[in-house]
């Protein structure tokens, strides 16, 4: 960051502690929606935009919503060649349901990994497989002995589900079963868009998902939770939890929706 972007971004946390600090809003004010994420077709080619459009721009009210008590979201499909009005300085909000609502500004680096379905989503069959200690051993994994009587959780660290934003990729279960959406128009099964990941990876050995060149800061203790390497925009959803956002894969236009774990 140069020190004119430090600048601006310090003048813009001014400018919203001053709004906070003022109180709520009259009754009949619009509450404006906060940027989330800013993605590019020729960044990500697994968005899969409609029709012409090559950005996708994420918001969310940064308030709890009923029934759910999660943040409203809304998704903008747009081509960022018509994108000539851009805000100087965005629209900010009297006041947040919490600090995690409000996403600190940063500069995405997309990458393509692999990673696996959680083992809850494995067939009955793989799951055996995959809770086998003599197959991990006849295969000549490097898998720690500590995971002998539990194998199944070598596989869901190291090589399910991977942790932290995402684009597509396989939800992280475990706070439930597998609980599959389902288009409220066409009844079509909903396939993930994006994770807003309150971590960008887990704790103890969950380590091993971070960036090699964040491995030390990962591997580090200390941290209080604010303040972690693995939280670079602050967000926390829940509980440090996950909000997927789902999609018909259908029709772009049907409704999105969204699952927290």
């Amino acid at each position: 960051m140069t020190p004119e972007e430090a600048a601006v971004k310090e003048r813009n946390a001014e400018r919203l502690a001053e709004r906070l600090a003022a109180g709520p809003p009259p009754a009949d004010c619009p509450v404006p929606m906060l940027p989330v994420a800013q993605l590019y077709l020729r960044d990500i080619p697994l968005l899969r935009p409609p029709g012409q459009a090559d950005l996708l721009q994420v918001l969310w009210c940064p308030y709890d919503h009923d029934p759910d008590h999660k943040p409203s979201t809304a998704l903008f499909w747009r081509s960022a060649a018509e994108v000539v009005d851009i805000l100087a300085t965005p629209p900010e909000p009297y006041e947040v349901n919490g600090e995690g609502y409000l996403p600190e500004p940063c500069v995405l680096a997309p990458e393509a990994i692999t990673e696996y379905p959680h083992s809850l989503d494995l067939s009955p069959r793989t799951q055996l497989t995959v809770g086998d200690w003599s197959r991990w051993q006849a295969a000549g994994a490097d898998v720690d002995s500590s995971y002998a009587e539990y194998p199944r959780d070598f596989y869901n660290v190291h090589l399910a589900d991977a942790p932290g934003c995402k684009v597509g990729g396989w939800p992280p279960w475990g706070r439930t079963d597998p609980d599959p959406r389902h288009c409220a128009v066409c009844d079509v099964q909903m396939v993930p868009l994006l994770t807003i990941a309150s971590r960008e990876w887990d704790g103890g050995e969950g380590h091993n998902w971070a960036p090699d060149e964040d491995q030390a800061a990962a591997r580090a203790a200390g941290h209080c939770c604010g303040q972690s390497p693995s939280m670079p925009t602050k967000v926390e959803v829940g509980s440090t939890d996950n909000m997927q956002l789902y999609v018909c894969p259908a029709s772009p236009e049907h409704p999105h929706t969204d699952l927290i774990q």
